[in-house]
């Protein structure tokens, strides 16, 4: 068992809605590795569309809710959300005050929807008493606004702002984010130690956004009690966002939430699928029928994780599969990455069917097409002399290109898809499946049905 993990508390409102708030918070939190309590300061009822209701706590409850979690558990870092009222700022700053671990405030004051998250009257609470005793605080350029009193429009404007914050309230560290300026980039500036850094991602056209400056603000005080400097953490917190973002859950009529957990759980479908690519080299390692169906180039067996969108989030066997001394040898381990041309064919293919995840690549054969054809297996194909100039000229298309054009033409999703070549290129059948030892399994029912006749 863990006897030492990073304990991250969290000050904030509840969201009913589940993308932000506490519920964000502690996701982002539990996906860093952290342990995650929480001090609930106001109840709201609210969506992706609205907050209905908002519902405050009695600010001695939420002291003792900090009180408690303290004494016993303990505390490496914590991040503060929404605090609703004067009387709620008071009480918390009272009590956090004497905690002597970073303290990361996400000055929160209106939610995605528009709705008032901090009270007019509370803005100079926010001012004088929370951060002053800030560790980091994390505004967004409209927010960052109110507390400078000036008008952000630029990066050098996010520098002024971030430098002036600091030395106005006495902040060490300032993060103002650039989520709500224009641009193809969105820029975070930083203002620590006296310098400044600056972190970029590119701009999501999206509307997954709910909940982005809560993750932020967390994933800082999570990365910052694991012993990482706050550059490093301020990073590593802007490509977390990013990657939650590009996550996010297109769910309700609004701004949809982002999805803090959507590492974690690539990594599990990653592990799961280079567990099943392993497999599947196994069973072909031990089918010697399949040697004379390796083609020139070498097979390749490709599994994608659910949702994937890129080569990177494709698992395949590096330097491929090919005959050695009479059996079929995996030249490494699979890994992510590994594959172009089968990687992209198993990208396209999900396109259409995105429970068809992988694939493999094996030398033409009329007589395995017959056969697949016999056993009842499903055939596509498309025709390499058919494709165009400008697909040709540009590098990783060809199969894109191919795989949508026989899936088209078939119209449904294969089990099998070949062509026959084109000038230097060498034809080729790829078989499909849901994973990669499905892939294999269906070679197989074609072996043995040959080697009957």
């Amino acid at each position: 068992m863990i006897s030492k993990v990073p304990r991250v508390l969290t000050v904030a409102g509840s969201d009913s809605g589940g993308g932000a708030g506490i519920q964000a918070d502690l996701k982002t939190i539990a996906s860093l590795g952290g342990h995650g309590m929480s001090a609930i300061t106001s109840l709201t009822a609210q969506n992706t569309v609205e907050v209905t209701r908002i519902v405050d706590l009695d600010p001695q409850f939420i002291v003792e809710q900090i009180r408690v979690c303290v004494s016993d558990i303990g505390v490496d870092a914590l991040k503060t959300g929404m605090l609703h009222t004067s009387p709620i700022i008071e009480a918390v700053c009272g009590e956090i005050e004497r905690l002597d671990v970073p303290k990361v405030v996400d000055p929160v004051m209106v939610a995605k929807s528009g709705a008032q998250l901090l009270q007019p009257s509370a803005v100079e609470a926010v001012k004088n008493k929370l951060l002053p005793i800030a560790t980091v605080v994390t505004p967004n350029a409209s927010e960052a606004a109110v507390l400078a009193g000036m008008k952000i429009e630029s990066e050098d404007e996010q520098r002024r702002v971030a430098k002036k914050i600091s030395e106005m309230f006495g902040v060490p560290s300032v993060v103002v984010k650039g989520g709500h300026l224009h641009g193809e980039r969105v820029v975070d500036i930083l203002y620590y130690g006296g310098s400044f850094y600056r972190f970029e991602v590119p701009r999501i056209n999206t509307r997954t956004t709910h909940g982005t400056g809560c993750v932020f603000a967390s994933a800082i005080a999570t990365l910052l009690a694991k012993g990482l400097t706050m550059p490093e953490a301020v990073e590593k917190a802007q490509r977390f966002v990013y990657e939650s973002i590009v996550a996010g859950y297109l769910i309700g009529h609004g701004s949809g939430p982002v999805n803090p957990m959507a590492e974690t759980v690539k990594r599990a479908e990653i592990f799961t699928a280079i567990s099943s690519v392993r497999q599947a080299v196994k069973m072909l390692e031990e089918l010697p029928q399949a040697v004379g169906l390796a083609p020139e180039s070498g097979i390749n067996i490709a599994e994608a994780i659910p949702g994937a969108l890129s080569r990177d989030e494709v698992v395949a066997v590096p330097g491929r599969i090919r005959p050695v001394f009479g059996s079929l040898k995996a030249y490494e381990h699979p890994w992510v990455g590994a594959s172009s041309h089968v990687a992209d064919a198993v990208l396209t293919m999900m396109r259409y069917n995105p429970a068809i995840r992988a694939a493999m690549n094996i030398k033409y054969s009329e007589k395995v097409l017959d056969t697949a054809k016999e056993i009842g297996l499903s055939i596509s194909s498309y025709d390499r002399a058919e494709e165009p100039k400008d697909i040709k000229a540009v590098e990783g298309m060809t199969i894109r290109w191919g795989v949508a054009r026989a899936y088209e033409s078939a119209g449904k999703v294969t089990d099998i898809i070949f062509h026959r070549g084109d000038w230097g290129k060498e034809p080729m059948i790829t078989i499909t499946g849901k994973n990669a030892v499905e892939v294999v399994k269906k070679l197989q029912r074609i072996i043995d049905v040959m080697q009957r006749k």
